[in-house]
């Protein structure tokens, strides 16, 4: 199979391969309100998106319930949720209420043609293969982060948004919040000189220190489709549902979780989206035990040239700020300190308070929502009304995505890697290039 035809899946066909379309919404053995499933899930205002849902748990039920705020001023309509756990499921149908059908199968909401756009929070295997059969259906698509588990998951992902010229906002929020955006202005005005590192600190990755057998999956899960895409291995309930983080081929670890933010964040600060060359240097501690393979501590340093500077990711690194997570802009007149990514902590006082100079640049950003997870989507919602692209563009989140998942295979590797930007490719390294994509299970790939 060409390259081409191994990005453009027919979606149709893809559907036919694991069944027929009969019984798409999933029968839920669980008491629901009286009426939600009977009430009628069509109706659409010509001004309203209509979407779903792929993935109701913990963020994915944060995106929900802004869509239902969005609901009551009248801008979308929410027709359809989805998820491989029943009781998930059956809780996102009550929270949604009337109108909104329940699936197991993302597929069949695909292939429905009064849903213009879909919001994915599954887990992160799932997002790239996701995002691609969305846009092959015609979708507008807004991803978690991280965008992609693999480089060559995320090349996919821009191309199919590119070719079927899809809004593809990735849900790093901090670029549409206030915090991030003070501190922007700031850096790039700066309020420090010139930037030459950037200091990030984390706290540890967890070890599983009670490690379980195999087992049989509880009979809410589909266990099948909650694997999608990754090779087959039997339940352990050390993998989910939010502990799928603390493994490498699923979550990647702290460095591809909120390494997805804060790096983000650290981009658009130094206004580096196009900067898109450097070496990446990583070590880090495995764990002694237990299920979960991700490093519990780690050191990564990225090298920029032209301009040069540095980015460090410190696992747990030295904590600067009060909080469990942050960075530090490291300049020829000082530092400033960002919290967290910039969303859900304010900005420095010092940031805040900054006056742009004459002649100076304000970075643009979505300012129609206090609460950043509500702007994100704002800024999406008018990316699609308008034809352009949302503040983290699918693009924009791959290279994002592209520095966590090096960062993860240099310390796999145990050596340096030089990463070639323009052709997405690590320079002499045969053996390095050849992880920069893996095998995906049959029907679920790309």
């Amino acid at each position: 199979m060409s390259r081409k035809q191994d990005i453009e899946v027919s979606r149709r066909g893809f559907l036919k391969a694991t069944g027929s379309f009969a019984g798409a919404a999933v029968g839920l053995p669980y008491m629901l309100p009286s009426g939600i499933l009977a009430a009628p899930a069509g109706a659409t205002a010509n001004d309203r998106l209509t979407l779903a849902v792929i993935g109701v748990g913990g963020m994915g039920t944060v995106h929900l319930k802004n869509l239902l705020e969005f609901r009551k001023e009248g801008k979308v309509n929410i027709t359809a949720v989805c998820d491989t756990d029943e009781k998930r499921l059956a809780k996102a149908v009550e929270t949604a209420g009337p109108g909104v059908t329940p699936y197991r199968d993302y597929r069949y909401i695909l292939e429905r043609k009064d849903i213009d756009a879909v919001v994915i929070a599954t887990p992160d295997h799932w997002h790239a293969v996701q995002t691609v059969h969305a846009c092959e259906c015609g979708k507008h698509v807004y991803v978690e982060k991280p965008a992609s588990v693999t480089v060559e998951e995320g090349k996919a992902m821009v191309a199919a948004a590119r070719r079927y010229n899809r809004a593809v906002q990735v849900g790093a929020q901090a670029r549409t919040a206030k915090g991030a955006h003070a501190t922007c202005t700031a850096i790039r005005n700066g309020i420090v000189g010139k930037v030459t590192k950037v200091t990030c600190w984390h706290y540890e990755t967890p070890v599983d220190e009670k490690p379980v057998p195999d087992c049989d999956p509880p009979p809410e899960l589909d266990w099948d489709l909650w694997l999608g895409p990754l090779r087959w291995r039997p339940y352990n309930p050390r993998y989910c549902p939010g502990t799928f983080r603390w493994m490498m081929e699923s979550g990647g670890g702290q460095i591809r979780d909120r390494g997805a933010h804060q790096f983000s964040t650290v981009l658009w600060c130094m206004d580096a989206d196009e900067q898109t060359s450097f070496t990446v240097e990583a070590s880090g501690v495995a764990p002694s035990k237990g299920l979960w393979d991700c490093p519990v501590t780690m050191d990564v340093t990225y090298t920029f040239k032209n301009p040069d500077w540095q980015l460090i990711w410190g696992q747990p690194g030295e904590k600067i700020g009060k909080s469990e997570f942050g960075n530090v802009f490291w300049g020829e007149k000082g530092r400033l300190i960002l919290e967290w990514e910039g969303a859900y902590k304010d900005a420095e006082p010092e940031a805040v308070n900054f006056k742009v100079p004459p002649g100076g640049v304000v970075p643009p950003r979505t300012d129609e929502y206090d609460d950043f997870n509500m702007n994100h989507k704002a800024d999406w919602f008018k990316a699609i009304r308008e034809g352009t692209r949302p503040a983290v563009d699918i693009e924009i989140g791959h290279r994002v995505a592209t520095l966590c998942n090096l960062g993860n295979l240099s310390y796999l590797l145990g050596r340096k890697l030089v990463w070639d930007g323009e052709r997405q490719q690590i320079i002499d390294d045969e053996q390095a290039n050849r992880l920069l994509g893996k095998p995906q299970r049959y029907p679920y790939h790309l």
